[in-house]
């Protein structure tokens, strides 16, 4: 029986993962230009390495993330332009975080002409709690509020100011429960879309000076 999987076991592979993949040259990734491509590569290929020591459940649509089990999904992106996307589904997210972890992937990929190779060096392997997913500016700016003894009011303008896609009635009741139940400061820069669109330079800069942002490589 192979052992289960835990985030600190996970972790500790993407690591492993993060340093092996850093050397690999792979002829399938030769001008290869497209991230969702990369990131689609890197994604089939870790979970291949964890499946071979590991059991777990693998994500579907219907979970929405990668690993259900530990609440995680993973992201995959350049150094030159840190984000990627992944599903709106509420307001509140921007405020309250995503509702998952997140271990992130970053890399910089180079091709070599002679042998027709392209190598990912994997540059930063970061795990984001739960906790820290919300975004930088809009809790900074509420957590602001609070200690100036904001009320409601204050907070659906603030809301309002930083175009947060909710009706009056949701503002009032995010208000409410941000009075009641203050968020966490969050970390990512979420840009409103159909779908949320992360960035994690703030993430990169501050992992291993923050709790909740783990520098695993």
């Amino acid at each position: 029986m192979k052992p289960e999987l835990t985030i600190n076991i996970l972790l500790d592979e993407a690591g492993k993962f993060a340093e092996i993949e850093s050397i690999y040259d792979e002829p399938s990734l030769y001008g290869v230009t497209d991230g969702k491509a990369v990131g689609t590569y890197l994604e089939h290929k870790f979970m291949a390495y964890l499946s071979q020591a590991y059991t777990y459940e693998a994500g579907n649509s219907a979970s929405g993330i990668d690993f259900p089990e530990l609440n995680l999904d993973m992201k995959v992106t350049s150094i030159r332009q840190p984000q990627s996307s992944c599903p709106f589904k509420s307001a509140r997210q921007k405020i309250f975080g995503l509702g998952y972890n997140l271990l992130i992937f970053v890399y910089e990929k180079s091709d070599d002409n002679q042998s027709r190779t392209g190598r990912l060096n994997l540059q930063h392997t970061i795990f984001v709690d739960k906790a820290c997913t919300a975004d930088y500016q809009m809790t900074r700016g509420i957590l602001d509020i609070l200690k100036n003894d904001g009320n409601t009011d204050d907070l659906i303008a603030f809301m309002q100011d930083k175009n947060l896609p909710v009706d009056d009635i949701e503002a009032l009741n995010i208000a409410e429960e941000i009075l009641n139940t203050p968020p966490k400061q969050g970390y990512l820069t979420i840009s409103n879309a159909l779908q949320w669109r992360l960035q994690y330079s703030r993430v990169i800069q501050r992992a291993g000076d923050v709790p909740g942002l783990h520098r695993v490589r």
